[in-house]
């Protein structure tokens, strides 16, 4: 699949899970999964439980595209989990779609994953005749394996995952099922997001990566799930264990600056008020001499506001988002490559002639994106661009979820701020700093930035490309 030419890091996988005991579930999995579709376009899957049978559906694409009405008609029964996939590990094809699934005996097991683990091919090393190409279906074979070895215990699956989750390492949001209940777990660093919440009227419990996705089902947000912490939901209500060492938390802190929706709330923090105190401060640390401030549309928009509440200079729109291009599997030629960034942004020249323009971006990782949306901006008549963007230089590869590459691919690593400046064709640029961005998170919990410090706070494996496990095959 190729990328879209608007090209920021690559986004994290959404998970979603129900337990119900009164209702169908697969409609509620379909709205929670349209609420998570930003965090993954390559696919999306469904898997739900009656009691007895465990049925998947999964597919390439959006949510919209992969259900309909006969598809989620199938998916009958009272628990289930949802997943949009955007790949970190192995290869965008059907067989890495997820839910994933497995059939131990009488235990029937789906498990989807956020995340990326950073001892895959460790793990992976010690599964006999292992077909798949993706770390979760290493999870899923690792805990289907544990499942067989006690198959007696009738809380097999329980069991099997409290025993095979602490030799996972990195970061994963997981949410499983068999038959009967659902079970949900966070690494111990808490890299990304999982929330619970309560259904209206005693109905059951939701687990999901965002609170807008409980927000779109009508869940009530009860908290969030902790490092560590592993929940296991059925019709006893829902139990909490915590089989990992005691740890620090790390939270990404481009969950904030880009990732999660803006309706979101993490860690009790308001995304969208986050990212306005993010342009508050940045115009405080990079002040700017022009007329009018333009967002980066989508997510560069509350830290524009931010910028221009504290600047005084006017917000204003500059550019119009295509919000129906997405990523695409066309191929497409050079002409529409060369002006592929209008696909997805187009400029409002009345707004822009003869303006000294200050545009505010979430982030630069390789550079080229905001070199033609210089030039387009330039093109549409403004006097001056000056560069602002609410998070630090993007200087070190993710190991946690990101989909960045490898050092010799990001602009910050392999320039000076000078120098990004003048290859990108700005009149000025500024950054916001690492202590700037934490602050203007403000929820007093640690903070992963590994991506902008080089500071890991959990191991990192030596050969980081998402096909290891094709290439070692």
């Amino acid at each position: 699949m190729a990328r879209h030419p608007l090209d920021p890091p690559g986004e994290a996988c959404g998970v979603f899970g129900i337990y119900s005991p009164r209702q169908r579930v697969s409609p509620l999995i379909y709205f929670g999964l349209s609420a998570l579709q930003h965090r993954g376009q390559e696919s999306a899957g469904i898997a739900t439980s009656d009691g007895n049978l465990l049925t998947v559906h999964r597919d390439m694409g959006l949510v919209a595209q992969v259900f309909d009405e006969p598809s989620l008609a199938a998916l009958d029964g009272h628990v289930g989990i949802g997943h949009t996939r955007y790949s970190t590990t192995g290869a965008t094809v059907w067989e890495n779609s997820q839910p994933v699934h497995r059939q131990i005996g009488d235990t029937s097991l789906a498990l989807a994953h956020n995340g990326n683990l950073t001892n895959t091919a460790e793990l992976a090393e010690g599964i006999d005749g292992l077909r798949s190409t993706s770390d979760s279906h290493v999870m899923a074979e690792s805990i289907a394996r544990a499942v067989e070895d006690g198959r007696s215990d009738a809380r097999g699956l329980e069991n099997a995952i409290l025993e095979v989750i602490p030799t996972f390492e990195g970061a994963f949001c997981l949410v499983a099922m068999d038959q009967g209940r659902l079970i949900a777990a966070r690494d111990s660093n808490g890299f990304r997001p999982l929330c619970l919440g309560e259904l209206p009227d005693e109905e059951g419990y939701v687990v999901a990566s965002e609170t807008a996705a409980l927000d779109l089902v009508g869940a009530r947000y009860v908290r969030e799930v902790e490092p560590g912490e592993v929940l296991v939901i059925d019709a006893s209500g829902v139990r909490s264990f915590h089989p990992f060492p005691k740890t620090n938390p790390t939270f990404c802190v481009f969950e904030y600056v880009y990732f999660a929706r803006p309706d979101t709330r993490i860690g009790g923090v308001s995304v969208h008020a986050a990212r306005q105190r993010m342009g508050v401060r940045l115009a405080r640390e990079h002040p700017a001499h022009a007329d009018l401030v333009v967002p980066v549309p989508e997510s560069g928009i509350p830290a524009a506001q931010g910028f221009s509440r504290q600047s005084g200079i006017p917000y204003g729109d500059g550019l119009v988002k295509n919000r129906y291009v997405g990523r695409t599997f066309i191929e497409p030629n050079q002409l529409i490559r060369d002006q592929g960034i209008r696909m997805k942004l187009n400029p409002i020249p009345e707004n822009l002639v003869g303006r000294r323009v200050v545009l505010v971006d979430d982030s630069i990782v390789r550079g080229s994106t905001t070199r033609k949306l210089i030039r387009l901006v330039r093109s549409a008549g403004a006097d001056e661009v000056h560069v602002r963007i609410s998070s630090p230089p993007y200087r070190w590869p993710c190991f946690y979820g990101m989909d960045t590459g490898d050092r010799s691919t990001l602009i910050a690593a392999n320039m000076e701020i000078d120098e990004i400046r003048d290859h990108i064709g700005a009149d000025s640029i500024g950054y916001l700093s690492v202590d700037g961005l934490v602050e203007s998170i403000g929820n007093g919990e640690g903070h992963c930035t590994a991506c902008l410090t080089g500071e890991y706070p959990a191991p990192i494996p030596e050969d980081s490309d998402k096909l290891l496990l094709e290439k070692t095959r």
